[in-house]
């Protein structure tokens, strides 16, 4: 199965200040080696939206054009919706862009691979599948 890397990963795989030895870097560097590491548009546009200088952005831009885009189709996009009218329903609300990774899980048979505790919430309610990595352990 590939895994879908959520901004969280990356974030912390790109810090210039980031701990080299962290096992988060480990997974991400041997689910890279396997080649099962997919992104989807919605996160390579957080990972690149606020980078202050142009030359740092199109550093990052052309790293990140080797990692394989999901396709993303309007039966994910209507499954996200639901997933989020669903989750809103029991008094759990997220972003846009987590309720369509849950989505693309779900619909591609994905791993979302994060640190973002939120999903947890989500995972209660809804079916997809996750990898969530405590930052604190």
């Amino acid at each position: 199965m590939k895994y879908l890397i959520d901004t969280s990963v990356w974030s912390l795989a790109l810090r210039r200040k980031a701990d080299r030895d962290s096992s988060i870097l480990l997974l991400l560097s041997d689910i890279i080696r396997q080649k099962k590491a997919v992104i989807c548009g919605a996160v390579r546009q957080e990972l690149l939206s606020g980078i202050r200088s142009h030359e740092q952005f199109i550093e990052l831009r052309n790293h990140m054009r080797a990692f394989e885009d999901t396709t993303v189709e309007t039966s994910d996009y209507e499954l996200a919706a639901e997933y989020y009218n669903l989750c809103r329903a029991k008094g759990v609300q997220g972003s846009n862009t987590d309720f369509l990774l849950c989505a693309l899980s779900a619909n591609k048979k994905l791993i979302i691979l994060t640190t973002d505790k939120d999903f947890e919430l989500y995972y209660k309610i809804i079916n997809f599948n996750l990898e969530l990595i405590n930052l604190y352990n």
